[in-house]
């Protein structure tokens, strides 16, 4: 690849693009991108600089524009299958990744948790990769024989050419500091309809409302969800218990049954997506649900810990209504207390903070707010915000998330259930720039080599 967007990854010789992120502008770092090789510079002024410099109207389109010319040929011999929505999203592409490896498919995944092969991983540095990123990743999944990749698709930055199958999970408040309004959220995340073929397959969770736009958007869609004979793959029943879940689903008047370790209603539509995926792309329906028993959830969602005689769940949630379904999902399956810990990143939508403290004081029976990535901003007046949503008086504030969990694992009372939410699989914290070792099942893990006779 003779692109690179971070200075400090520049190797000689390298074109080196000044994309302007979220919170950093490459405009600032030519001159490092120079000193560590970079025979070329694109941006969007003119800049006084000793290697040859070209200016463009907008970095980033630059780049799609170019990666899509020099590479789309050999990106285009891969079957991708892109999946879209707010929350969900990873689970469910790890699901359909883990059933094609399954089922001998060479099968890479790229998202939130980096990328995946049976045989290798590598840890992205942001969980939304950029489009360099992205595009490395691709050329990379075809270098070692992969002829298939599961996509997590951002709403911040679709270019590829070429999406054999997409599916829709729910559309959800997030990520509004960056879009604005609900409307442009969803028509950045309808972009994946203009980069499926003709003959795609679109499956949509029909119980959203959003899948409406989709389908519109798209012509026809596959629908999902529950009790409703009009949809492909119809859910008849879910019986969730905090170790496994049985559903009934019937497809095309034919009922099926099947078992699965994960839990809560959201998973139902997780895993329902992952099978409607497989079965689209040619996999019987009996095959699926005989594999099914030896899937397993990625790390950091819904990964349960026993601990202190109750639970430690600890799960990505860090929008509202996540936080909102993984709370209520665990008041259905509790015998005794649900505690969460929760906070909101910094130089992140700051509209939601409020929502997110009022739903985790509503709906659990004590809540312990927290620090989650801080980031460039005072953990204090991100607490600020989030208390402003608090109704109740069911709740104490501890910034320091080491400390939050230790004191919550130490509230639990047999069968409490203790809900660890927004960070999941993260094992660091943002603060400032910078990032420092955390990871949230590592600290449960710790506890209990400090307090308890572990087997």
């Amino acid at each position: 690849m003779n692109y690179e967007v971070d200075s400090r990854k520049v190797r000689p010789g390298q074109t080196f693009v000044a994309l302007k992120g979220h919170t950093v502008d490459g405009h600032n770092f030519i001159n490092d991108a120079i000193k560590n090789g970079a025979s070329k510079i694109i941006a969007e002024k003119n800049v006084q600089c000793s290697v040859p410099l070209e200016v463009v109207e907008n970095t980033e389109n630059y780049l799609k524009e170019v990666l899509k010319k020099e590479y789309a040929d050999k990106i285009n011999t891969l079957k991708i299958i892109g999946i879209t929505g707010t929350n969900g999203k990873t689970t469910t592409a790890y699901l359909t990744y883990q059933l094609l490896n399954d089922f001998g498919e060479k099968t890479a995944y790229i998202g939130t948790i980096g990328f995946k092969t049976p045989n290798e991983e590598i840890v992205t540095e942001n969980t939304t990769p950029d489009i360099l990123t992205i595009y490395t990743l691709l050329l990379h999944a075809l270098e070692i024989g992969c002829n298939t990749v599961v996509m997590e698709v951002s709403s911040h930055a679709l270019s590829y050419e070429r999406i054999y199958v997409a599916a829709f999970t729910n559309l959800t408040e997030d990520h509004l500091d960056y879009h604005k309004t609900m409307e442009n959220y969803l028509n950045a995340k309808l972009k994946i309809i203009d980069y499926m073929q003709k003959d795609s397959k679109l499956i949509v969770n029909s119980d959203d409302e959003a899948s409406k736009a989709f389908v519109n958007k798209f012509g026809s869609g596959i629908k999902l969800g529950y009790n409703n004979k009009k949809y492909d793959y119809n859910i008849e029943k879910a019986n969730i218990t905090p170790a496994e879940t049985h559903i009934t689903f019937t497809y095309e008047n034919k009922e099926y049954n099947v078992t699965t370790n994960l839990t809560s209603k959201f998973n139902v539509y997780n895993y329902m997506t992952a099978l409607a995926i497989l079965h689209e792309c040619g996999y019987s329906l009996q095959e699926i649900i005989s594999k099914t028993k030896d899937l397993h959830a990625p790390k950091g969602r819904c990964e349960t810990h026993k601990v202190n005689n109750g639970y430690a769940v600890i799960d990505y949630a860090h929008t509202p209504d996540a936080v909102e379904k993984v709370i209520t999902a665990y008041n259905e399956l509790k015998k005794g207390k649900v505690i969460t810990i929760v906070g909101c990143g910094g130089d992140r939508d700051p509209i939601k903070r409020p929502i997110m403290g009022n739903i985790a004081t509503s709906l659990s029976d004590y809540t312990i707010l927290t620090s989650d990535n801080p980031r460039t901003e005072d953990p204090a007046k991100i607490m600020e915000d989030i208390l402003k949503g608090v109704k109740s008086d069911n709740y104490e504030v501890e910034l320091d998330r080491k400390t939050a969990i230790k004191k919550g694992i130490e509230m639990l009372k047999p069968e409490d259930i203790l809900l660890i939410l927004g960070k999941g699989h993260e094992d660091y914290q943002i603060i400032g720039h910078t990032k420092i070792h955390l990871d949230d099942a590592e600290e449960v893990e710790n506890w209990q080599k400090e307090h308890e006779v572990l087997p």
